[in-house]
C-alpha cells in the first residue's frame, strides 16, 4: 500500500510536468492540419481555373489584327461566305476552328524574308531546257521532285495559302476558311502580295488590265478569295500593284513574307517559257544585286501546275528553285515536296504553327538546303 501511494505521487508529478508539453504538441498539430491541402476553402483551386488558364494562353484571331476568334458567318453573310458553286472533295469548305492556330513569335532562322514568285503552266523539263532558268537552278537549290496538287490553276494557288485546294476550278469563290494570313498576322509577321496590273482597292473582279487586256487574273491571286482578307480593309490594303515593290525595297520596307504574281504575259500563261524567262532575268537580277532586297532573303520560284490538263500532278514535277544568300548554291534536293511543303516551310520559318489541314503533315524543305542548316 505504501508502494502504491508512492507510485501515484510519482506519476502525478511526472504528468504535471508533461501536461504543458502535450498541450503544445496538440496545438501545433491542430494548426498544421488547418493548412493541409484541401482542409481550407482558400487552398482549394476553383474547378474552372484550368479552363481559364488555358483560355488565357491559347491565341485566337480576328479578321483585323488578332488575337480573338473569327466569328462564324451570320445568315446575312451567307451569300458572301458560300462559294458560287459546290466544290467536291473531303473536307472542302469546312471552316477550321481558329483555336487550332498555335503561335510562337520567335524566329531564329537566318532566313529573314521569303519572296515567292509563281509562274504558269509548264513542265519541269520544258523550263530546264531554257538557258536562263537552267542557270538559275545551278545558282541555287533545285527541288527536282516538287509537285502541284491538282488541275487547273486556282486550286493550286489556294492550296499554297490554305493547305487545301478548297475550290474545284478557276471560278470566283468567296471562302470563309482560315489561311496563311491569319497565321502571319497573329504572329506579327509582316506580309504583302505584289500583283502585276492589279487595279487595287480590293478589286474582286475576275479579270483586269491596263495597257493590255486582261493581264491580271483573280484566279492567280489567292488572297482575294478569302473573306477575312477581301472584306477587311487593313488586310486588303496589303494586296498591292507590283509597281509598289521597287519603292518598298528602296525604302527598306520589304515585308518578311512576300508573294509575287506576274501578269499573264510575264508568268508564261499566255506567252510560254521563253517569254517568262526573258522577263524573269530583267526582273530578278537587279533585285538579287540589291542588298536592300537580298540580305537574309530566300527567293522561291515555282510553277502552279504542269502544262497539260492530262498530266498527272502527282507524277509531273514542277520547276522549283530556292535562291539567295541563305541557300547552299549548287544543291539538288530529290525529296518529294508539294505546294503544301512550301506552306509548311513558311509556317516553320516564322514559327507560325499550322492550319491543321494538309500543311500539318507536309514535308518542309530540308534544313540541309540552307547555310548552317545541318551538319551533313
Amino acid at each position: 500500500m505504501q508502494y502504491v501511494n508512492w507510485g501515484r505521487k510519482h506519476w502525478a508529478g511526472r504528468w504535471n510536468a508533461l501536461c504543458p508539453v502535450v498541450a503544445a504538441v496538440l496545438i501545433f498539430i491542430s494548426g498544421c492540419s488547418a493548412n493541409l491541402p484541401g482542409t481550407s476553402p482558400e487552398a482549394q483551386p476553383s474547378a474552372t481555373a484550368p479552363a481559364a488558364a488555358l483560355a488565357s494562353t491559347t491565341p485566337t484571331i480576328t479578321p483585323a489584327t488578332a488575337p480573338s476568334a473569327i466569328p462564324a458567318p451570320t445568315r446575312a453573310q451567307a451569300a458572301d461566305t458560300a462559294p458560287t458553286s459546290s466544290p467536291t472533295g473531303t473536307g472542302r469548305l469546312t471552316p477550321v476552328p481558329t483555336a487550332t492556330l498555335v503561335v510562337t513569335k520567335t524566329n531564329t532562322s537566318p532566313i529573314q524574308h521569303i519572296f515567292i514568285i509563281v509562274l504558269e503552266n509548264a513542265s519541269q523539263a520544258s523550263v530546264m531546257a531554257d538557258p536562263y532558268f537552267k542557270a538559275l537552278a545551278r545558282r541555287g537549290v533545285q527541288l527536282t521532285r516538287y509537285y502541284g496538287i491538282v488541275h487547273p490553276s486556282q486550286p493550286n494557288y489556294i492550296a499554297m495559302l490554305a493547305g487545301d485546294p478548297l475550290v474545284p476550278d478557276d471560278g470566283s469563290y468567296n471562302l470563309p476558311q482560315t489561311n496563311l494570313v491569319d497565321l502571319l498576322e497573329a504572329a506579327n509577321v509582316s506580309w504583302k502580295a505584289y500583283l502585276e496590273n492589279y487595279p487595287g482597292s480590293c478589286f474582286a473582279g475576275a479579270m483586269a488590265g491596263n495597257s493590255k487586256s486582261d493581264v491580271y487574273a483573280r484566279k492567280h491571286n489567292p488572297f482575294i478569295s478569302f473573306n477575312d482578307v477581301r472584306t477587311n480593309p487593313q488586310r486588303c490594303a496589303k494586296l498591292v500593284n507590283a509597281d509598289q515593290l521597287n519603292a518598298d525595297v528602296a525604302a527598306g520596307k520589304l515585308p518578311q513574307f512576300s508573294y509575287y504574281v506576274p501578269n499573264q504575259d510575264n508568268d508564261g500563261h499566255d506567252t510560254g517559257v521563253a517569254y517568262s524567262s526573258k522577263w524573269m532575268k530583267g526582273f530578278l537580277e537587279p533585285l538579287l544585286a540589291n542588298p536592300n532586297f537580298s540580305t537574309g532573303m530566300l527567293v522561291v520560284i515555282t510553277y502552279d501546275e504542269t502544262g497539260g490538263m492530262l498530266n498527272n500532278p502527282a507524277s509531273s514535277p514542277l520547276y522549283t528553285v530556292l535562291l539567295g544568300p541563305v541557300v547552299k548554291a549548287g544543291t539538288v534536293d530529290a525529296t518529294a515536296y508539294t505546294h503544301y511543303s512550301l506552306l509548311r516551310f513558311v509556317e516553320n520559318t516564322f514559327k507560325l504553327g499550322t492550319l491543321h489541314r494538309n500543311d500539318e503533315h507536309a514535308t518542309p524543305f530540308a534544313a540541309c538546303n540552307f547555310s548552317g542548316g545541318c551538319s551533313k
